[in-house]
């Protein structure tokens, strides 16, 4: 079993979910993953992941990430209504479509290469889950996820060793257009006092936490408890994802857990991640 750890900011939410992501990825990738987070010490906490085979999982993620194919996902007899749609990828059909009417903004999509894929389609699950889609109005899932994969792809190939070593730590500059889960990015967060946007400046972020997160919510959720207000937790030791996705939204199963909680940030009709607190015990 090739097993590797990296740093992680357990008060970043969107680091967290990226952790997840990792997880469900490398055991798509590799098969027999485990995953989980050691705070031991407390200065820096550390995400360990391993999973079958000798390679690092974290390198075959970020590799696959840098390589993959991005296609939208559709219902049969799906047509593009706008150049635009047409432009952020090929179209794949499906016979069985997570939510009842394809809307091109928010399609499913799907990262391909070598025989080997993952499905990203939480924001528009239309099962009893909360979707936990944070982006809106004219922005695209697909050509978020283009950008991020390039931005991946050009860091992976600056330095392989370098990426995987501390891969939710490399930022680039990102403009407007996230899936909004790095609390880096979120310019309320930072709170700037004006609106980067709207002079042309971009605000560091990870497009490795951008996308990855969005993998890591194929089958978990945070708990959203309140309006805007919402709770995730972090585990102690490696676990399967079967169990490490009830964790994630704060299942009490007998493992060591923290839980944190944040609030859904507005931005116009956007939602931004913040960082969260640490919730003690009563």
């Amino acid at each position: 079993m090739g097993q590797c750890s990296i740093p992680v900011d357990l008060f970043n939410p969107g680091q967290v979910f990226a952790c997840m992501g990792f997880l469900e990825a490398a055991h798509v990738l590799l098969g027999d993953a485990e995953g989980g987070f050691d705070w031991s010490n407390e200065t820096q906490a550390r995400f360990k992941l391993r999973a079958k085979g000798n390679q690092n999982p974290f390198g075959v993620v970020l590799d696959f990430l840098s390589n993959a194919q991005l296609y939208r996902v559709a219902p049969d007899f799906y047509t593009d209504p706008s150049r635009a749609e047409a432009g952020d990828g090929p179209l794949c059909t499906v016979d069985t479509f997570p939510a009842p009417e394809a809307d091109p903004k928010v399609l499913p999509l799907r990262l391909e290469w070598n025989g080997v894929r993952l499905d990203v389609t939480h924001w528009c699950d239309a099962s009893s889950r909360n979707s936990f889609k944070l982006f809106a109005g004219t922005q695209r899932g697909a050509s978020i996820a283009r950008q991020m994969l390039h931005a991946v792809r050009e860091l992976w190939n600056q330095g392989q060793q370098k990426l995987t070593s501390d891969p939710l730590g490399a930022t680039v500059p990102l403009g407007g257009s996230t899936f909004k889960f790095d609390a880096r990015k979120a310019w309320t967060t930072i709170d700037a006092g004006y609106s980067p946007d709207e002079q042309g400046n971009r605000v560091h972020g990870s497009p490795v936490v951008e996308m990855l997160a969005a993998v890591g919510l194929e089958h978990a959720r945070p708990n959203e408890f309140d309006v805007r207000k919402v709770r995730y937790g972090v585990w102690m030791g490696l676990l399967p994802p079967v169990l490490a996705r009830p964790l994630l939204g704060g299942a009490h199963l007998g493992i060591p857990i923290r839980m944190y909680r944040f609030t859904l940030a507005l931005a116009g009709k956007n939602k931004n991640i913040t960082f969260g607190q640490e919730e003690t015990a009563p």
